[in-house]
């Protein structure tokens, strides 16, 4: 497992982190032992970054994560987030609710201070009127956080944010489906010495190839509930392409896979090529896939003439059919 800085921090991280929101049930429902069977795995790979949020099963993935860290003491770098839970969202921000939460992540995690406190995706006028950043300032201060970043939805979020003294790290959409960062994010945010976070890196499940049109997910799976938007940004669901026609996308992908490669491990590596960022975080639904998640950190760069091609796909064919902030 290859290891990179992250942002600002004088930490480094394994490249290939490990998303823990399908801890929370939002991907159908998974049972205690599975999600430890899963983190072990992920760390046995040199996986040492676990992404999750306050909001995750109301606090259930923090809580499975605090009680495999107390078992092994592992993952050595733990990055949560605040903002999206019903108490603050979208306009009931204080300090004291922050600070409520922060106790509170400490507690289901059992350590004395968060490695990365995220902002979850939270209302852009919220971030503008810069009051939660003077706070997030004062925890670190306190020792209650190490570092703090932002989890943001469109590219002038980010944009925003690494304008701000302080932010170690932002964690975006970017994947084969979603490269508008690439020319709009990457380069300041290697001029500020930023460090980019990649969720959704296989859209969803998109990027794997092995959806068909007729694939349905359960009740509880945020495929189903927010297909189209209906609880929350619909980019955080398929990148925000309708799903029939992200599962057309996909296939046409499928001309494009090096031999001896899957199309997930295509779909990875191709997000590693960029210096710009310290890590990814791929949920995995069994131990199987953590492994095979972490073993796009061993495999070569993408050929040249392979990444103008696949920017020449996502131009032609599936920038235009993104829905939602972008």
């Amino acid at each position: 497992m290859n290891i990179r800085q992250l942002g600002k921090s004088d930490r480094r991280v394994s490249e290939v982190g490990l998303g823990c929101w399908q801890f929370g049930g939002d991907f159908g429902p998974m049972n205690d032992q599975t999600a430890h069977d899963i983190m072990s795995a992920a760390v046995e790979s040199g996986i040492d970054l676990f992404d999750t949020a306050d909001v995750y099963g109301n606090g259930r993935s923090e809580t499975l994560i605090g009680e495999f860290r107390r078992r092994t003491e592992k993952p050595s770098f733990i990055a949560t987030k605040f903002g999206r839970g019903s108490d603050v969202y979208p306009d009931h921000y204080t300090e004291a609710a922050l600070r409520r939460s922060t106790e509170a992540s400490l507690k289901r995690l059992g350590i004395e201070a968060l490695d990365l406190l995220q902002l979850h995706c939270i209302p852009t006028e919220v971030m503008q009127a810069g009051a939660i950043f003077e706070w997030l300032q004062k925890l670190k201060a306190e020792g209650k956080i190490k570092q703090f970043g932002a989890s943001v939805e469109t590219v002038d979020q980010a944009l925003m944010c690494l304008e701000v003294d302080g932010c170690a790290s932002l964690q975006i959409i970017f994947n084969l489906f979603r490269q508008k960062p690439i020319e709009m994010l990457f380069p300041r945010a290697r001029e500020r010495g930023v460090g980019i976070i990649v969720r959704l890196p296989l859209a969803s499940g998109l990027l794997a190839g092995k959806f068909t049109a007729s694939t349905r997910f359960v009740d509880t799976d945020h495929r189903t509930y927010n297909r189209d938007g209906q609880m929350f940004n619909v980019g955080e669901t398929f990148a925000g392409l309708p799903f029939e026609k992200g599962v057309e996308l996909a296939d046409g992908l499928k001309a494009f896979v090096p031999p001896g490669m899957t199309m997930s491990e295509m779909a990875l590596r191709w997000i590693l090529d960029f210096a710009e960022v310290s890590v990814i975080i791929p949920g995995a639904s069994s131990p199987l896939q953590a492994r095979e998640n972490a073993r796009a950190s061993g495999l070569p760069p993408l050929p040249v003439k392979l990444h103008q091609q696949l920017s020449e796909y996502y131009h032609e064919h599936v920038h235009s059919h993104i829905r939602g902030p972008y």
